[in-house]
C-alpha cells in the first residue's frame, strides 16, 4: 500500500477502505506522507466526496490519532457544543460561561479561523496572555476547579485533524460535508464529551448554503455520533447576515463581553437560549426547554455569566483588566464608515462576502502560516429589515493599511442590498435534527 495508490484511488472516485484510509491518518500524523501528497488526497475528497462508511471510517481514525480524553472524573454528563462556523460566530464565547455559571462542565476544545469564517481560539488570543495551548492535566483540572476551560486543539488531541484542518483552510477545501462533519466530530470524540451538541449554521456565510444541505450534514454527524456512542443534536441556524454586529477578532471579543453584561443582539440572544436550553437539558437540570432559556437569561442578568468568564480568563492567565475595560484593546488605525447610498430598507448581506472582506483586512489567514491582525474587522451598524437612509452609517471599517481600508469600504457596499419596501427578517432558528 502506498499514498500514490490511494490518491489515484480517490481522484478516479473509488471508495476507499479503512486499512486505506488508516495508513493516509497514520501516515501523515507521523509525518512519512507530505503536505502537498496529503493536499492532492484531500482535494480529491473535495471533488468526489466520501460515503457514509468512509466518512466513519475517517473520522474516527483522527479521534484515535492521539489521546482519548476520558472525562468522567469531572462528571457522569460532560456536554460540549461546537458549531460549523460562520461569519460573525461568537455564541461559543458567549454561551459557554452561561453553562458553566449554571453549575454545567465546560471543557470545551475550540478551532482557529477556517476559509471566510473566524475562529474563537484566535477571538480569545485577543486577550493579552490568555493561554489557548496548556496541558491535559491543567485542562482537566481547570474544569474540575471553576468548571470551565477554552482551549485549542492540543497537540496529541486529534491531530490529524489539526493538520488537516489548517491544510483544508490553505488549500480551498473548506465547504466539504464529510470533511466538515469528520473534522467537527473527530475533535468530539478525541475531548471526551459523552453528549454533543451542535449548531449547524446554514445560508450565505456558512459552509452550508441551504437548509437541505444543513439536515443533511447534521444526519451526517449524529450517525457518527451514535457509531460512537455519542447522543448527538443539531440545531440549525441561520447565517445569510453574520452574527450579531462585530466581524473581526478582538471586536467579536468586546461584543462577547457585552454580551455576557447583558447587551445581546436579538439574533445571538435566540441561538445561546435555544442551544443552552439543550445543554441544560443533556445535562439532566431540567427538560423544559422555555424554562431553560429564563435561566440562561437569568444568569446573564444577575451577572454570574460574566463573573465566570472573569475567572475563565484570569485561570488561563489573561488579563482581565482587558475584560473590566474593553477600551484596552488595540484599537484599528483608521475607523472608516460605510455610508448608506439611498433611502429604503435592508434586504440582505452576504454574509460570505463580508467574512472574505474581513479576512484581506488580515483578520483572517490566506497561507496557513499568516499571522492575524487582531485589531481589524467589520462593526455593522444597520442589519436587514433596518430602515435606512442615503448618508447613514451602515457600518465601520476598522483597517490598518488605508488602502486596504478603503477596498473594503467599497466592497462591502456591494454586500448591501436595500429594497424600497420594508423587509421581513427570517427566523434565526432553522430547525432541530
Amino acid at each position: 500500500m502506498n499514498i500514490k495508490d490511494i490518491i489515484a484511488k480517490k481522484r478516479d472516485g473509488k471508495v476507499l477502505n479503512k486499512e486505506e484510509i488508516s495508513y493516509f491518518i497514520k501516515g501523515y500524523t507521523n509525518g512519512n506522507i507530505t503536505d502537498y501528497q496529503a493536499s492532492a488526497l484531500i482535494m480529491a475528497i473535495y471533488i468526489n466526496g466520501l460515503n457514509m462508511e468512509e466518512t466513519k471510517d475517517l473520522t474516527l481514525e483522527m479521534a484515535e490519532s492521539g489521546e482519548i480524553l476520558d472525562l468522567s472524573e469531572i462528571s457522569t454528563n460532560v456536554i460540549d457544543k461546537h458549531s460549523t462556523g460562520g461569519v460573525g460566530d461568537k455564541i461559543t464565547l458567549v454561551l459557554m460561561p452561561i453553562i458553566a455559571s449554571l453549575g454545567i462542565p465546560v471543557a470545551k476544545m475550540s478551532g482557529r479561523g477556517l476559509g471566510f469564517t473566524g475562529g474563537t481560539i484566535d477571538k480569545l488570543e485577543s486577550i493579552p496572555g490568555y493561554q489557548t495551548s496548556i496541558s491535559i492535566e491543567k485542562f482537566i483540572e481547570s474544569v474540575k476547579n471553576i468548571g470551565i476551560a477554552l482551549i485549542g486543539q492540543t497537540g496529541n488531541l486529534a491531530p490529524a485533524d489539526k493538520k488537516i484542518y489548517a491544510l483544508r483552510d490553505s488549500i480551498n477545501c473548506v465547504s466539504s460535508m464529510p470533511l466538515i462533519a469528520s473534522s467537527i466530530m473527530s475533535k468530539k470524540i478525541a475531548a471526551g464529551a459523552n453528549k454533543i451538541v451542535l449548531e449547524v449554521t446554514c445560508g450565505s456565510g456558512a459552509f452550508m448554503k441551504t437548509k437541505e444541505d444543513a439536515i443533511k450534514i447534521s444526519g451526517i454527524m449524529k450517525e457518527i455520533g451514535r457509531l460512537a456512542g455519542r447522543e448527538t443534536i443539531c440545531i440549525i441556524t441561520n447565517m445569510d447576515e453574520p452574527a450579531g454586529y462585530a466581524i473581526g477578532n478582538s471586536l467579536e471579543m468586546i461584543e462577547t463581553i457585552e454580551c455576557l453584561k447583558g447587551n445581546v443582539p436579538t439574533d445571538i440572544k435566540e441561538i445561546i437560549t435555544t442551544i443552552g436550553s439543550y445543554m441544560i437539558k443533556f445535562a439532566g437540570l431540567g427538560d423544559n426547554l422555555e424554562e431553560n432559556k429564563l435561566k440562561i437569561l437569568e444568569n446573564v442578568n444577575n451577572g454570574k455569566a460574566y463573573n465566570k468568564f472573569l475567572e475563565l480568563v484570569q485561570n488561563q492567565n489573561g488579563d482581565i483588566e482587558y475584560i473590566k475595560n474593553t477600551d484596552k484593546f488595540e484599537k484599528a488605525k483608521y475607523i472608516i464608515p460605510v455610508k448608506c447610498r439611498e433611502d429604503g430598507y435592508v434586504s440582505s448581506i452576504n454574509a460570505e462576502e463580508v467574512g472574505k472582506i474581513s479576512v484581506n483586512l488580515g483578520a483572517g489567514r490566506v497561507k496557513k502560516e499568516d499571522d492575524i491582525d487582531l485589531a481589524v474587522g467589520i462593526v455593522l451598524n444597520k442589519k436587514v429589515a433596518d430602515k435606512v437612509k442615503q448618508g447613514e452609517i451602515l457600518a465601520f471599517i476598522y483597517a490598518n493599511d488605508e488602502e486596504k481600508g478603503n477596498i473594503a469600504v467599497s466592497d462591502l457596499l456591494d454586500t448591501y442590498k436595500i429594497s424600497k419596501e420594508p423587509i421581513s427578517k427570517e427566523p434565526i432558528i432553522l430547525g432541530i435534527v
